[in-house]
C-alpha cells in the first residue's frame, strides 16, 4: 500500500520539531548555567530553566503517543505560545535565534495541520483539508 505524501510529510515535521524540542530540553539540563544566562539575556526569569526542559519533553512525547487526542491538541497550543513568545524574545532583546523560532513554528504549523492525514483518532481542530489525502 502506498502512503500518501501528507502522511511522510506529517512523520517527518513532527519528527524534527520533537528532535527539536527533545535537543532543547538536553540543553537546559546539560549547560543549565548557559541556558539560565540566556533566559536573563531575553527578559526571562532564570527559573523557567526548570520548566522549560519539562515542559520540552512533556509536549513531544504527548504529541507522539497519542494518548489523548485533547493532550496532543494541548501539547501543540503549548508549542504555539512557546514559539511565539521565543521569536518575540529574540526580536526585542536583540538576541540572535529568532530565525530558529521560525523555522519550528513553521515545523509546527505543518505537524498540526497533517496530523488528521496520517493519525487517529482525528482532531477537529486540524480541519478535514489534508486528511482526505490518506490512503
Amino acid at each position: 500500500m502506498r502512503k500518501s505524501i501528507v502522511f511522510w510529510v506529517y512523520w517527518i515535521s513532527t519528527g524534527l520539531i520533537s528532535l527539536g524540542y527533545l535537543g532543547g530540553a538536553a540543553y537546559y539540563v546539560f549547560n543549565h548555567d548557559a541556558a539560565a544566562e540566556g533566559m536573563i539575556q531575553l527578559g526571562y526569569p532564570p527559573y523557567l530553566s526548570y520548566l522549560l526542559p519539562v515542559v520540552k519533553v512533556l509536549g513531544p512525547l504527548a504529541i507522539l503517543s497519542r494518548m489523548s487526542v485533547a493532550l496532543s491538541d494541548l501539547a501543540y497550543a503549548g508549542m504555539f505560545y512557546h514559539l511565539i513568545l521565543a521569536f518575540l524574545a529574540h526580536v526585542s532583546s536583540g538576541v540572535p535565534g529568532r530565525e530558529g523560532a521560525v523555522a519550528f513554528f513553521a515545523l509546527m504549523l505543518v505537524s498540526f495541520f497533517t496530523q488528521n492525514a496520517a493519525r487517529k483518532p482525528q482532531t477537529p481542530y486540524a480541519g478535514t483539508r489534508w486528511s482526505e489525502a490518506r490512503q
